[in-house]
């Protein structure tokens, strides 16, 4: 039998999070392992719990979860820990920089139960990006707008010269993930099977130095290999 999926919730008002547990815990594959209340709280519960998933508020008094998502992906032993960053805009001046900071996706507050069960299993797989379509519309007008990720992360030079390193159908490859494609609907695109796919990704998230996906997008944008569009 499959251990259920072990979620840690993150945010600083207690309504919030019980309301979340209540969800998550009505499942037969998640439950919650542990509550809190601000970042720095939510790093030690990471390391303690050895959670899964982390569902975690961007804005909170003290360690941010910002803060706390750069040192959960900086901590090797936390190496397997997936970040869902909760937003309360659709449109987030700090999202981009949660991606950069090792988040694997983002999820709006106001999301139907549906879509945030979905959104962990989703991140406990690993395969996918958290909500590609949302994602990748967020990070087109944030960049287009003029937006940066902070100085935090690689220039765009910096990015092109890592785009160097990989090959052409890596390249091929990064496209359809910035795009917002699956796996199975890339393999499809290009007549390969979606082991291939998985193969590419990896070595593409290997030579950018990307934690997983969610940095490929970014990656993807900031170098300038996919142009943002503005409708």
């Amino acid at each position: 039998m499959t251990p259920p999926i072990k979620v840690l919730l993150v945010d600083d008002q207690a309504l919030l999070r019980s309301a979340f547990r209540v969800l998550v815990d009505s499942e037969a594959d998640m439950e919650v392992v542990g509550e809190a209340a601000d970042g720095a709280q939510a790093v030690e519960l990471a390391r303690s719990t050895r959670a899964d998933v982390v569902l975690m508020d961007i804005r909170m008094p003290g360690t941010d979860g910002l803060a706390a998502t750069r040192m959960i992906s900086a901590d090797p032993e936390l190496a397997d820990v997936r970040v869902v960053m909760l937003t309360t805009f659709e449109v987030d001046e700090y999202v981009v920089q949660s991606l950069r900071a090792g988040a694997s996706g983002f999820l709006g507050k106001g999301a139907e139960p549906e879509e945030l069960l979905n959104a962990i299993r989703i991140a406990a797989g690993g395969e996918a990006l958290l909500s590609p379509a949302a994602t990748k519309g967020l990070i087109a007008t944030f960049l287009a707008q003029g937006g940066s990720s902070g100085g935090d992360g690689p220039s765009p030079a910096e990015c092109s010269e890592r785009l160097a390193a990989l090959t052409g159908r890596e390249r091929e490859v990064l496209v359809l993930v910035a795009g917002g494609h699956s796996n199975d609907e890339i393999a499809e695109r290009l007549v390969v099977s979606p082991l291939t796919v998985k193969t590419h990704v990896n070595r593409a998230m290997a030579k950018l130095g990307a934690r997983d996906r969610a940095q490929l997008v970014v990656i993807a944008y900031e170098s300038g290999l996919v142009r943002p569009r503005v409708e």
